[in-house]
């Protein structure tokens, strides 16, 4: 595994395991939500995220957490692995409401500084709309990618599968 993506619904622990992934595997983690927002929630136009993300994949070990559908096509292609963390939309649910309680009014490690975590509705109807939505266009976009797929569908699953890792030198 040298150049890993991990996707799934926001909530699933994408970040979190990068950054427990990332340094057990000697990758450099680029977490896509600090390469779309600059401080105060400002968001990067589409060709700044597509220029930063092509000189990070263009480079032989990464390792990048984040779904964002519109330039998923381009990390798909030079990922050698994928981690869909495919979890029930409940627990991200709990894991979402868990985080913004936890980082309320501060930026999460894995988000850009001047990004305070906050409650945002339009992004919790987001969620709750994830698998009639977003996660058919997600599914529809890896076809084709399934050789390189690993999809973990629980965070027992994922302890197994980190487990599985430590035997590997």
């Amino acid at each position: 595994m040298q150049r890993v993506l991990i996707i799934g619904p926001c909530g699933a622990g994408k970040s979190t395991l990068a950054s427990v992934l990332g340094p057990k595997l000697g990758l450099p983690v680029f977490h896509m939500d600090q390469l779309n927002w600059q401080p105060g929630w400002v968001e990067s136009s589409k060709d700044e995220i597509r220029q930063k993300l092509a000189a990070i994949t263009a480079t032989d070990r990464w390792l990048i957490d984040g779904t964002y559908g519109g330039t998923l096509d381009a990390r798909l292609e030079r990922a050698d692995t994928v981690l869909y963390l495919d979890y029930p939309i409940r627990l991200c649910i709990a894991r979402l409401l868990r985080r913004i309680w936890t980082y309320r009014g501060r930026a999460r490690p894995d988000m850009t500084e001047g990004c305070p975590e906050r409650f945002d509705f339009p992004f919790l109807l987001y969620l709750l709309q994830w698998n009639s939505g977003p996660k058919l266009r997600l599914e529809a976009r890896i076809k084709g990618h399934e050789s390189k797929l690993v999809r973990i569908k629980s965070p027992a699953a994922l302890v197994r599968w980190m487990d599985s890792l430590d035997g590997l030198a």
